[in-house]
Parts: C-alpha cells; sequence; structure tokens
C-alpha cells in the first residue's frame, strides 16, 4: 500500500493498523461481492471533511458534480463547527453536521460540545445510501465512515483504514487537492467540466459588506492582507509584513487593509508598531462570510498558505501567497489569477510543517524577501489590468 503520510510515527502506526485490520477482516471480505454504485440506489450522501476550514473549502468543488451524478440524492455534508458556516446558502447541500473529532481538535475549556458517542448515536439514527469520507483518514473512516449504516463507503485507502471500505479511490499520485477531492467524483462516474465553489452570499450579506467599508472608510481600490496562520511555521517574518504593508501603502499607492482573525490580534498590534502607514485594521472584527465578503471586495489579497487564501481562491479574488514549508502543488490558489511566492527547499517536500528540521530553523519563509512579494503584486496587478 502506497501512502499519503508524511509523519514517520503516523506512517508506522498507520501500517500497523492497516495490517491488522485487514487480516481480521480478510473472511468478512473474501464472502462480500463488490457491487457496482448504482446511481438510482443513491438517494442520500453524506460527505465528510471535518478538518481542516481551508481543506474542507477545498472540497467544495465535488459538491456539483455529485449533485449531477446522482441526481436525485440529498447532500449532506458533515464538517467543524469553525469550517460548517462557509457551507450555509450553498446550494448543492441540503443539510450541514458541525462535528469537531477530539483526533483532530482538542476540546477546548469548559466545553459543552458533544462527546463522540453521544454525537455518533445521534448520527447513526440517519440512514445514508453513499458516505464520502474526502480525507483519506484512518480515523475518519474507522471512527465516523465504518459505524454507519451505507450501501456504499468510499475513500481513498492511502491514509489507511481501505479494509473497511466498500470502494477505494485509486490514488494518483501527488496534485493539488481541489484535483485530488475531484477524483472521488470522477471514480463515480460524476460529470467534472466547470468547477464551481465558494461561499454563497445573500443579497444581505453583500449589502452589509458594502456598509462594512463606508462605515471603516474603505474604497476601492484595496488590497486586503491576512497575516495570520494555523501553522506557526507558516508564518513569516514580523518585521518583513510590516515592511510590505509600507511599501503597499507608499510605494503602490493603495490602501491596504488588515483582516487577521481575534486569535492573531497581538501579532497585529506588534506589526502596527513597527509601521510608518496606517492600514485599515479589522482585526477580530470580521467572520468567515464577512471575510468573504470584504476579499469578494478586494483588489488583491496577499496572505500566507492559509484557510482565507482558499475562500479568496474559491470567490475568484487575485491572490499572491507566501509558502513555506507547504507544498504549493497541493495547496495554492486554484483556478483564480494568483502568484506563490516561493523559495526552492527540498526538505519542503518531506515536512509535516509541524517542525522545522532544516539546519537553519525556518529557512524557507526567511529566504523570501519583500522585494519578492512586491515583484509578485505588481506581476499580478499587470494581469488583471488594474
Amino acid at each position: 500500500m502506497k501512502y499519503k503520510i508524511i509523519n514517520k510515527k503516523k506512517l508506522i502506526a498507520t501500517a500497523a493498523g492497516d495490517m491488522l485490520g485487514s487480516l481480521l477482516h480478510t473472511p468478512l471480505n473474501l464472502f462480500r461481492r463488490k457491487k457496482a454504485i448504482d446511481p438510482a440506489l443513491v438517494n442520500t450522501i453524506l460527505v465528510i471533511r471535518t478538518a481542516y476550514i481551508g481543506d474542507a473549502i477545498m472540497t467544495l468543488p465535488i459538491l456539483k458534480p455529485l449533485s449531477e451524478g446522482f441526481p436525485n440524492a440529498k447532500i449532506t455534508f458533515l464538517t467543524s463547527h469553525g469550517a460548517a458556516s462557509v457551507l450555509e446558502t450553498n446550494p448543492y447541500i441540503h443539510d450541514i453536521i458541525a462535528y469537531d473529532p477530539v483526533w483532530f481538535y482538542a476540546p477546548a475549556s469548559g466545553s459543552k460540545r458533544k462527546s463522540y458517542f453521544e454525537f455518533m448515536r445521534e448520527l447513526k439514527t440517519r440512514t445514508f445510501d453513499l458516505v464520502i469520507e474526502a480525507r483519506a483518514d484512518i480515523r475518519e473512516i474507522l471512527m465516523l465512515v465504518k459505524p454507519l449504516r451505507a450501501r456504499y463507503k468510499v475513500s481513498y485507502g492511502v491514509g489507511g483504514g481501505g479494509f473497511l471500505l466498500t470502494h477505494v479511490v485509486p490514488y494518483g499520485g501527488l496534485k493539488h487537492k481541489v484535483e485530488y477531492h475531484l477524483d472521488i467524483a470522477r471514480y463515480l462516474g460524476c460529470p467534472v467540466e466547470d468547477i464551481q465553489w465558494g461561499i454563497y452570499l445573500t443579497k444581505e450579506e453583500k449589502a452589509n459588506t458594502r456598509k462594512l467599508l463606508r462605515d471603516n472608510n474603505i474604497k476601492s481600490p484595496f488590497v486586503a492582507v491576512h497575516p495570520g496562520v494555523r501553522i506557526p511555521l507558516k508564518k513569516w517574518l514580523l518585521k518583513r509584513y510590516a515592511a510590505l504593508y509600507d511599501r503597499i501603502e507608499t510605494g503602490l499607492g493603495i490602501r491596504t487593509v488588515i483582516t487577521a482573525s481575534e486569535k492573531d490580534a497581538d501579532y497585529v498590534k506588534d506589526i502596527l508598531k513597527l509601521m510608518r502607514t496606517r492600514p485599515v485594521d479589522l482585526t477580530g472584527k470580521l467572520t468567515l462570510r464577512e471575510l468573504a465578503g470584504v476579499l469578494s471586495e478586494s483588489q488583491i489579497f496577499v496572505c500566507n498558505d492559509s484557510a482565507p487564501m482558499h475562500i479568496a481562491a474559491s470567490m475568484d479574488v487575485p491572490v499572491v501567497a507566501l509558502f513555506g514549508p507547504s507544498k504549493s502543488i497541493e495547496t495554492a490558489p486554484f483556478g483564480n489569477p494568483h502568484r506563490v511566492v516561493e523559495k526552492d527547499f527540498q526538505c519542503r517536500y518531506k515536512c509535516d510543517e509541524s517542525t522545522c528540521k532544516h539546519e537553519h530553523f525556518h529557512a524557507c519563509m526567511e529566504a523570501i524577501e519583500v522585494e519578492d512579494v512586491i515583484a509578485a503584486i505588481k506581476d499580478l496587478l499587470k494581469e488583471i489590468d488594474v
């Protein structure tokens, strides 16, 4: 089995679990005839993608093909509480289930969210004809897919747990995660032609965005920026963020709007202390859907490899993205006009993004200079004819 796992401890544990599980399930699988997936028998579909917000967004392109390939089916999407809001008003989703698995999300202090067993008791009362686990993770397959009553259970086997599925999607090698997810739809015989994804904002939300911009004296054109990331190693240098934002304001003459989340408030304050100019600071003031609204009105979005980057890409907003330990081949902005700023460090392709093993700590991000990003912004501005 070829696994798509970089962390050696996880790889060993997954391989061992697969070996044991396969041995235990061999007698059952020998007498279980694999049946082709019949769209006429699929009236309910469950798509599972709980971790993380950016990855959930990159799963959205499979929804339109699924709705066309299984025209009689209602689609339910199981995702994290953090990502649930981006699915609201999506025309291809009939129901949203929010759950934060303990194997991905540590319980918040004083949290009253449902336990795994309570959640599964409720989920098992529902019957799905087709369950798609989009991440390919043995924990999701074992803990969320296996207990469900479903005619068809589909995922890749590259994260382990393939022996628990009725159908294993062939893995074609490293590619962008959007294509990785779309290959599931292709395997199921769904038409994959034009790609539709993004956050579907209501008329009221769009009007509220315009009001928010007016209230903060933000006029077009403006550049939205976001220095925050979920994984610390993806973060750039503090002083370079400050220098970059100053250059956008003074060198390019374009208003800068900071759109960071509340958890990055202290970091943004440190950036502002180093700046000569004063950008509009919306840190901690935007929900994910409000962020999507602001980004949709921006000229360009400058950010790290992060969930907001995928929000922008899904809404066709031009993006300049800084990449360090993560692999742009998998998670670069998809489909929209964009520029990726990155340096060639071979260790990036074996990096699990949690621990830097390069002799010069954080070298891949430190190698990116302010001028590199400015050059990318100028180049992208030429492309979009601004």
